[in-house]
This record gives C-alpha cells, structure tokens and sequence, in this order.
C-alpha cells in the first residue's frame, strides 16, 4: 500500500488498473524525432520508453561501472509531478519487473503551487523566481515554508504574507529568540560557559520531549513534512514556556546556582536537538546553532543515522564555551 502516495493518488492509480490494462506500444512511426528501434528504422521508440530508462542508465546500469547504480538504486522514493504519476506507478514498474530490476520503495506524486490564490500563467507573469527569493530571504526559510505551509502532495498556495508571517512568528520570534534569550542568559548567570546540571531533573524533563522528536521523525519518515515541523515546534514552545516557568534571572537573583544551572542546561540541550531535527531542511541555521553551542556540524553522509544524536546524553559538556554570536533570523517588515 506504500508504494503510490499519497493514499488520494494511489486510488487513482487503483481504478485506472481496475478498467483493465491494455497491450502498450513501444514504438512509434507519426514522427521521426527519436530513437530509431534497432530492427526497423521506421520505428522511433516510446518517448516514456526512453526517458524511464534514463533513471538507471543515469546511474550507469548496463555499464561496467556499477558504483553509482548500487549506491542509489532502489529509490526510497521516486517523486514526480501528479500529472505523471501514471507513467511511473503502472508502466514504469512493468518495464522494471520485465527487465527483472528491483522497483523504487515508493513512488509520490507531488501537487502543484498557486500563487496569492491564482494559477502561474506566462500570461499573468506571477511566477515566483525560487532564486531571487533565496538571494531575498535565504534558502532556509524558503525550504521551511514549501514544507510547512500545506500537506505534501496536495496543491498549495504560495502567498509572501504568509511566507513573511511564518519567519517572523515561528522563525524568529519563537525558534530565533529561544535560542539567542537562552545562550545570553548563559553568558551573564555562567561566564558563557555550559553549567553544571543535575543528570536526574535533565532526564526528568528531556524525556517527555523525546516524544516530540520521535513522532518528527516518524512524520518525516513517511513525508508528511508539515505534520513533522508541528512536533519540533511544540518541543520549542515547551522549552519557551519553561524559561517563563522557572524564571531563570529569579534564580540568580536568588543565587540559587544550582538550579539555575540545571535549568539553562535543559534549554540549551533542547536546542541541540531541535539544531538535530531541523538539519535536512535549515542545514546553515542547524550549523549556526551548532557553533553557538560549541558543537561540530552535521555531516551531510550522517543520512538515516541523524536522529540517533538526538538521545545521546551529556554531549553538551560543563564548562565549555558558548558564542551568541548573530541573530539565527532577522524579522522582515511588512
């Protein structure tokens, strides 16, 4: 049942089978662009014929050089357009099968974009120019937004009020100042260094946490991007309202060091998971939050191994220096 996503298109797929497949011809003589057929020139081959098989011969099937081919074949996932899913999910899985070649894990059909409500048209010219969008704003909030803004594989609308409303709330205000407030905080109660906490009350509050993170990645695991960033935002909200709760400037005040230094401790090892989660998607904010904390940056070859950093205990050490440095993001002005 995995194998067309999402389950809407797989339907589509399912009654298309359930009319009744036809023989499919190859070849083609109505035009002569195209590959001739070796056994009649007058022949020209299926252009989704060709073009298919693009996909392994790319990655130098039928060559002598397997390396490619046995690193990235089968797919986890295939994406394509939701206008051509049918050539992928019921002739390309023949040819595969006829050619006896393992299939991809899943095919997806993504949807389309509108733009403030209307189709892109050459006409209108509202195309959004992705280029000068990310040299505008930066590719890690354009890619958060594409993820967040609506459920993947459906059609979505593509609105800049919205785009700027997201990176102001969410980017900035809640992600952005999380981590700037906590690393300042650490920089005047902790000379800017990582505090000494108590083990117990840390694994006490990361553990309810950890649920967040796991449900991310189960989202992210099965593509439901927005439902995904929902879990990490949550897991950045209880570690806002947690600041509030405890009051950190009270307890120095108070000079309560000792829980002043378990608190700010659990914050700050809050954002190295969040700076985990948020790598596939924000990499360079990921990298920044790393280097304010002291903290190496994710390695792209880490893959499926990434969220196994996220449990890792005491990897934020007592006593090593942390840099604010800039602002994570700068909020844009309507």
């Amino acid at each position: 049942p995995d194998f067309v996503q999402p389950a809407s298109r797989r339907n589509e797929v399912i009654s298309f089978i359930k009319q009744g497949l036809k023989d499919l011809s190859v070849s083609r003589t109505s035009f002569k662009w195209g590959i001739p057929l070796p056994n009649d020139q007058d022949h020209v081959m299926y252009v989704w014929m060709d073009a298919l098989s693009n996909y392994m011969t790319s990655l130098g099937y039928g060559h002598d050089n397997q390396e490619k081919w046995e690193k990235f074949w089968p797919a986890d996932v295939h994406l394509v357009g939701k206008d051509i899913l049918r050539f992928h999910a019921i002739f390309w899985p023949a040819f595969l099968m006829s050619a006896g070649v393992e299939l991809p894990k899943t095919v997806f059909a993504h949807g389309w974009w509108t733009v403030e409500g209307e189709k892109m048209s050459k006409s209108k010219g509202n195309f959004v120019d992705p280029f000068a969008f990310v040299d505008t704003y930066g590719a890690d909030p354009f890619r958060y937004f594409l993820l967040k803004e609506f459920t993947f594989g459906q059609d979505g609308n593509f609105s800049k009020e919205q785009f700027v409303q997201r990176l102001n709330t969410e980017l900035a205000n809640e992600l952005g100042n999380l981590v700037s407030r906590s690393i300042s905080m650490v920089e005047k109660y902790c000379a800017g260094k990582i505090p000494d906490f108590d083990a117990d009350q840390t694994d006490a509050f990361l553990q309810p946490l950890h649920a967040h993170f796991k449900q991310y990645q189960e989202k992210i695991e099965h593509l439901k991007f927005d439902q995904a960033f929902s879990h990490i935002w949550d897991a950045i909200k209880v570690a806002n309202q947690y600041i509030e709760q405890q009051q950190p400037w009270t307890l120095a005040k108070n000079q309560d060091t000792a829980r002043l230094g378990t608190t700010l401790y659990n914050i700050l090892e809050t954002i190295r998971m969040v700076s985990i989660a948020i790598a596939p998607v924000m990499p360079t904010m990921s990298d920044s939050i790393r280097q304010k904390l002291g903290l190496k940056d994710i390695e792209a070859e880490v893959g499926k191994n990434l969220f196994s950093d996220v449990y890792q205990k005491a990897v934020l050490l007592p006593g090593q220096t942390i840099c604010k440095g800039e602002a994570l993001f700068q909020r844009i002005e309507a």
